[in-house]
């Protein structure tokens, strides 16, 4: 049995991965794996992903990891989705009209074209780059209040999140993203954290074992490694 299992379907750069958790666990026994059998018998699994979803999903589902990553969530060992490994736990995605794994309920939408920022410059598409992620606080936020956590004045608060995963990682601090599509969960109480491209964004998502972001935390420099580090000593209850 390994200790970390960071899900191979044959797309993304898997090695950056690899090095980042390595870093933070280096005594760890860490496989980077297609194989069912090892992504099952794993101690905390890493699912990370690029590409297009057609392509992903494809992958996914003829390598039989669908269920694997299905299960493994089920049996509530410690799981980590990045990007791609975001994107497809939902029902649906918007690009090429797929059909995803359903672990959340909710779609994964295209952002808009002709955005942009306060400023009027136009913001293009993908979402390339570092920014700021805000992190949410729970229980969920007021009715009306569907992206972020807003103070009497209108302004963003201060205070972090308080999922475990957020320790130690100041509020706002920026983080890598690209992607050209982001997730819109039909529970607003999974949201973790918010983005602005211009406007807000889900960019993390967390339900009991499961901890999910848009971001690149291997790609995120001091606030990444932080992110990994407290998901390899992440006990979730």
């Amino acid at each position: 049995m390994v200790d970390i299992a960071v899900v191979d379907y044959g797309m993304g750069n898997l090695r950056s991965v690899q090095q980042a958790v390595r870093k933070v666990a280096p005594d760890a026994d860490i496989a980077v794996t297609g194989e069912a059998a090892v992504i099952a018998s794993a101690g905390r699994v890493i699912f990370p992903g690029q590409g297009a979803a057609p392509d992903c999903m494809r992958e996914i589902r003829s390598r039989g990891l669908d269920r694997v990553i299905s299960d493994v969530i089920r049996e509530g060992k410690p799981f980590l989705g990045i990007c791609m490994g975001l994107q497809v736990l939902f029902e649906h995605s918007e690009e090429g009209d797929t059909p995803c794994l359903g672990v959340f309920s909710g779609q994964v939408r295209r952002f808009a074209s002709g955005l942009h920022d306060a400023q009027g410059s136009k913001l293009k598409v993908p979402h390339m780059g570092w920014n700021q992620v805000h992190q949410l606080t729970h229980p969920p936020l007021p009715e009306g209040v569907k992206a972020v956590a807003l103070s009497p004045s209108g302004g963003k608060l201060d205070r972090g999140g308080d999922h475990v995963l957020w320790n130690g990682i100041e509020q706002d601090a920026r983080f890598y993203f690209v992607h050209s599509y982001y997730v819109d969960p039909r529970d607003p109480g999974l949201g973790q954290a918010t983005s602005d491209y211009p406007r807000p964004f889900v960019c993390a998502v967390a339900k009991e074992n499961l901890f999910a972001v848009q971001f690149h935390p291997e790609k995120s420099a001091a606030a990444g490694l932080k992110l990994l580090q407290n998901f390899i000593n992440w006990n979730p209850a």
